[in-house]
């Protein structure tokens, strides 16, 4: 008899892996493009599961070999899905959490705003280190050395 493969043989393997390979590599770059593999992996196993059905409704076409390698991408698939689920969550919550507080931190100065010409502008009234009054109200001493003293007059009277 002439046995044939299950449609989803290699490509829902290799889906299963690309979308691993992906899922790894996008937890690098904290889980922005995690999307993608849970998208392909969510592809992958859809077509191992309808090639699982394929061989149950017909076992006799199809070797065993092809349904070992569908059922083995079927549960790479099952694992791929639920590592990027997993990352697409800390995303989604991360991108919350830290939206929330800029949310909060630019609302806090939109209330502010009102105040930010009046009250917030820099006052030298209580500047400690530079006062104005050693300025003000500083004496000015008097030279003690006399300047006629030492200049000496020249032999012509000047």
């Amino acid at each position: 008899m002439n046995y044939s493969k299950l449609p989803a043989d290699p490509s829902s393997l290799v889906l299963g892996i690309v979308a691993l390979v992906l899922g790894f590599a996008g937890c690098c770059c904290y889980g922005i493009f995690a999307i993608i593999p849970l998208i392909i992996a969510i592809i992958g196993l859809m077509s191992a599961n309808r090639s699982l059905k394929e061989f149950g409704n017909n076992p006799d076409v199809y070797t065993p070999q092809t349904r070992s390698n569908v059922s083995t991408a079927r549960v790479l698939n099952i694992i791929a899905i639920v590592f990027n689920g997993i990352i697409v969550l800390m995303f989604i919550g991360a991108l919350i959490f830290y939206g929330t507080m800029w949310s909060t931190g630019v609302f806090d100065e939109f209330k502010n705003f009102d105040n930010f010409e009046t009250e917030e502008i820099y006052e030298y009234e209580s500047d400690t280190i530079f006062s104005d009054t050693e300025y003000y109200e500083s004496e000015t001493t008097i030279d003690s050395i006399e300047v006629e003293e030492l200049i000496e007059p020249n032999d012509s009277g000047e």
